[in-house]
C-alpha cells in the first residue's frame, strides 16, 4: 500500500472518533455530580449534531434523552461510544461495543500502564479487545476529545466545557497531558483562540499522539497540528509526517516537556512514555522542520501569527513605538532570539521624518515619542506608509497601538489597506496591563490578517520561531526540486563487525576506509622490529598508540606516543606503551601497537553515532577539545542525513566560526565534513542492527582535505 493510500485509510478510521453520527455514553447517571452526567450535559449543550444515546441499565430517561439498557439496544448503528464506567467494568462495556457494531471508543478510567506491571497487563487486554473489534480507542487515562465545530464535547472536563468558542477554529491540539492540555486549552480561548479538535490521548492503548497529528494534517479545516508531547512512540511515522506538513504547508507545534534531567524522568514515569534525550529531540525537530513550543504560550501565539496567512520573507525587522524605552526592551528581545533590527537606510529615514515630529527617531527602532499614544495616534500609520515599500524590511512590530479605533475609524481602514497590500509581516502586540492592552480593533484586524498578540504571550519569541518555520518550508521546498542524490552503495563489511565487541582503533579505521571515510596511514605492529620497518614505510614523525578493544581511552593508560622522530625512539616508545598497558589493564586484549603517520595541525572535530531507544541511530557532530568536554558544543540529527543536514548540522554550533576561519587562518574544507558525515550517515542505516555506537575523535579538517586521527566502533 502507497503512502498515500496509508494516510486516507487511517484518516477514514479516526472520523467516527472526530466526526461519529451517534455517540453512547455509557455509565450515563442521573447523579449530576457523577462524569456519567457530566459527560451527557456536554454533549447536550454542545450543541452535538447527532444521536446521543445515554445507557443506563435501568434509568428510562436522562436529562431528558431516552435511555437505552445496552448498546445493542439502540435504534441506530452507534459510531462512537464514550465510556464514563470504572476500571472494573471496562473490559466488559468495550466487548458489549464490539460485539454491536461500534466503531470507537473513548475510555476516560485510569489505573493502567501508568501505575506498572499490573496495569500494563490490563491496558493489553484493551487491545487486544480493540484489535478484535476492529475498534479504534483513545486512552485510557484521559480526558477526551472536543471537536468544536460538530458539537463533539466529549469530556467530563468543566474547563473544556465552560470556554467560550471563538468563531474562528482553526489549530488542532493533541495532548499526552489531560491536566496540562486542558489549562492550555482555557489559555488558548481566553487569548482569542480557540481549537477545532482537543484530543486527551492518555496512554495512547491504540490511537497515539502522531496518529492524531496525521489525521490533522489531512484535515482541510485544520491549519495548524499542535501538540504537547512527553514522548513519541512512533518517531519514524512523526519525521514522515513532518515531512508532509512542510510539503503542504501546515506547521506541527509541538511543546516537547522534559528539558532538564529532572523533567525527562517526570516525563517517562507520567504516562509509560520513553522520553529519550532533549538535545535529541531537539535536533530531530529542526530537521523535520516541527517547531518547537518552549511552552504553551508559544503554541496559542505561534498559531495566530501563522493565521494572518503571511510568512516572514527575512529577519529584518523594524519596531515602531511610541515609548523609546519599550522600543529598546523590544529590541533587545528581538535580536535574542534572533531576528535583525537592522539600520534604515538615509532615504528611508528622510521619508519617515517627513511626517512625524522633529522630536520623534526616524532610527530603528523608529520613536514616535508620547505624542502618537496621548495627542495623536494617527502618527501610527506615517512609517508604515514608507516601510511598506522599503526593500530591506521583512517584519514590522507595532508595540504600541491605538486602543480607541475600530473598525469605523478611517485611519484604521487605511492602516489595513496598507498592510494587506504589502508582503511585510505586520505585527500588533501591547504592554500586559489588565484592561488596557487589547485595542478594540482586535477581530478586524485580525480578520484582515493582522495578528494582535498582548506582550505577556512571549510574541517575539514565537515570531522568531514563524522566521524558522518558514526558512525550513522554503528549504524544503528547494531541496525536494534540485537536491543531489547523498547515496553511497553499501559495502560488505559483515566480515569486519563480530557480535557485541569494543573494536580497536584499527579494527574501526578499517571499516570506516571502507566507507570512503579518510584515515590516518597506519600498520599494526606485534615486534619493534615491525614497529620499526612500519614506521619507515609510513615516514617519520610517526604516531605510537596501544591497539585494544578493551582500551578504548588510549591516554588513561599512557599508550599514546607522539611526534616520534626515528628508529630508537620508535623501540623505545613500543616498549614503554606495551609495558604501560599491562600495568594498567592487565587482561586487555593487546592486538600490538599502532604505527601512524603524524598528522599536521588542523580544526579538530568530533563524528558520532549512538543508538537511541527512542529514535535509532543518531549523528552527533561537534568541535573538538575543550567545546565538546566543556561546553558541550554539538548538534544531532537522526539518521538518515541530507546534505541539508549536515549543513544544518555545521551552521548551529556557537563554535561554527572557526570552521570558516579566525585570526588570520583560512577556512576548513567544510565539503570534506558533509562528506564524511553523509558516509557515516550510510554506514549506520546500512548497518544500524549490528552496530551500537561509532566515534570519530579527532576528526581532523584543514584547508583541503579531512583525516580521522582516532575511531571506535562498538557492535551490537
Amino acid at each position: 500500500m502507497s503512502m498515500v493510500n496509508e494516510v486516507l485509510q487511517s484518516t477514514i478510521e479516526l472520523d467516527p472518533l472526530f466526526s461519529p453520527r451517534s455517540i453512547a455514553v455509557m455509565g450515563a447517571s442521573e447523579n449530576t455530580n457523577k462524569i456519567g452526567y457530566l459527560q451527557l450535559k456536554a454533549l447536550i449543550d454542545g450543541g452535538f449534531e447527532g444521536d446521543i444515546y445515554p445507557i443506563h441499565p435501568k434509568s428510562k430517561e436522562i436529562a431528558n434523552l431516552p435511555c437505552y439498557s445496552s448498546v445493542g439496544d439502540t435504534p441506530h448503528e452507534v459510531d462512537l461510544a464514550i465510556l464514563c464506567v470504572g476500571l472494573n467494568q471496562v473490559e466488559s462495556c468495550l466487548i458489549e461495543c464490539g460485539e454491536s457494531g461500534v466503531k470507537a471508543a473513548i475510555v476516560f478510567a485510569s489505573g493502567y500502564s501508568e501505575i506498572g506491571e499490573e496495569g500494563i497487563v490490563a491496558q493489553n487486554r484493551l487491545k487486544e479487545i480493540a484489535v478484535q473489534y476492529n475498534m479504534r480507542l483513545i486512552g485510557p487515562n484521559c480526558v477526551g476529545l472536543l471537536n468544536t465545530t460538530n458539537g463533539l464535547m466529549g469530556t467530563f472536563s468543566p474547563g473544556l466545557t465552560l470556554v467560550p468558542l471563538g468563531k474562528r477554529r482553526e489549530v488542532g491540539f493533541v495532548t499526552q497531558s489531560g491536566a496540562f492540555g486542558v489549562l492550555t486549552y482555557i489559555a488558548a480561548a481566553q487569548h482569542g483562540l480557540t481549537f477545532n479538535y482537543f484530543v486527551s490521548v492518555g496512554n495512547e492503548v491504540d490511537v497515539g499522539f502522531s496518529d492524531v497529528i496525521e489525521y490533522m494534517l489531512h484535515d482541510p479545516k485544520t491549519k495548524v497540528a499542535s501538540g504537547y508531547l512527553e514522548g513519541e512512540k512512533n518517531p519514524e511515522k512523526l519525521r514522515m509526517l513532518a515531512k508532509y506538513a512542510l510539503e503542504i504547508n501546515k506547521p506541527m507545534v509541538i511543546m516537547k516537556s522534559g528539558r532538564s534531567s529532572a523533567g525527562s524522568r517526570a516525563a517517562a514515569s507520567h504516562t509509560g512514555s520513553l522520553a529519550g534525550a532533549d538535545q535529541i529531540y531537539d535536533g530531530f525537530f529542526k530537521q523535520a522542520g516541527i517547531v518547537r513550543a518552549d511552552d504553551y504560550d508559544d503554541i496559542v501565539s505561534f498559531s495566530k501569527l501563522f493565521l494572518s496567512n503571511k510568512i516572514p520573507t527575512g529577519r529584518n525587522t523594524v519596531i515602531v513605538t511610541s515609548s523609546g524605552g519599550r522600543g529598546i526592551n523590544e529590541t533587545d528581545r528581538c535580536e535574542s532570539h534572533g531576528l535583525t533590527i537592522h539600520p534604515l537606510s538615509d532615504k528611508i529615514k528622510s521619508q519617515i521624518e517627513k511626517n512625524i515630529p522633529s522630536f520623534a527617531s526616524a532610527s530603528n527602532p523608529i520613536d514616535l515619542t508620547a505624542a502618537a499614544s496621548i495627542t495623536h495616534p494617527e502618527l501610527f500609520i506615517e512609517p508604515l506608509k514608507v516601510l511598506v515599500n522599503d526593500p530591506e524590511t521583512d517584519i514590522i512590530i507595532f508595540s504600541e497601538f491605538p486602543l480607541h479605533w475600530d473598525e469605523h475609524t478611517p485611519i484604521l481602514q487605511e492602516f489595513v489597506e496598507l498592510c494587506k497590500n504589502t508582503d511585510k509581516f505586520i505585527l500588533v502586540t501591547t504592554f500586559p496591563l489588565e484592561g488596557m492592552s487589547t485595542p478594540k480593533s482586535t477581530q478586524y484586524l485580525e480578520d484582515n490578517g493582522i495578528p494582535f498578540v498582548r506582550g505577556d504571550m512571549n510574541p517575539i519569541r514565537s515570531l522568531a520561531k514563524l522566521v524558522d518555520y518558514g526558512e525550513a518550508y522554503r528549504k524544503a521546498n528547494v531541496q525536494e526540486k534540485h537536491a543531489p542524490s547523498n547515496e553511497t552503495p553499501k559495502k560488505n563489511i559483515h566480515h569486519l563487525l563480530p557480535k557485541n565487541q569494543t573494536l580497536s582503533e584499527s579494527q574501526s579505521s578499517e571499516i570506516l576506509s571502507a566507507y570512503g571515510i579518510p584515515t590516518t596511514k597506519r600498520a599494526v605492529a606485534t615486534t619493534e622490529d615491525q614497529a620499526v620497518i612500519f614506521a619507515n614505510e609510513i615516514g617519520y614523525p610517526v604516531v605510537l598508540k596501544v591497539d585494544s578493544p578493551d582500551i578504548p581511552h588510549k591516554t588513561e593508560v599512557n599508550g599514546i606516543r607522539l611526534n616520534v622522530q626515528n628508529d630508537e625512539d620508535v623501540r623505545r616508545a613500543f616498549q614503554e606503551i606495551y609495558k604501560s598497558a599491562k600495568e594498567h589493564c592487565p587482561t586487555a586484549n593487546i592486538h600490538g601497537i599502532s604505527i601512524q603517520q603524524m598528522l599536521s595541525e588542523g580544526v579538530e572535530v568530533i563524528v558520532g553515532v549512538t543508538n537511541d531507544p527512542t529514535f535509532g541511530p543518531v549523528i552527533m557532530f561537534g568541535l573538538g577539545g575543550v567545546f565538546v568536554e566543556v561546553f558541550k558544543d554539538v548538534s544531532f540529527r537522526v539518521a538518515p542525513i541530507t546534505r541539508q543536514d549536515a549543513i544544518d548540522m555545521m551552521e548551529e554550533l556557537k563554535g561554527n566560526q572557526l570552521l570558516q576561519g579566525v585570526r588570520n587562518k583560512h577556512a576548513v574544507d567544510t565539503e570534506a565534513i558533509i562528506d564524511v558525515l553523509l558516509k557515516v550517515s550510510a554506514l549506520i542505516q546500512d548497518y544500524a542492527d549490528e552496530i551500537q555506537e561509532i566515534d570519530i575523535n579527532p576528526l581532523i579538517v584543514y584547508e583541503d582535505g579531512i583525516v580521522a586521527a582516532d575511531a571506535l566502533i562498538i557492535t551490537t
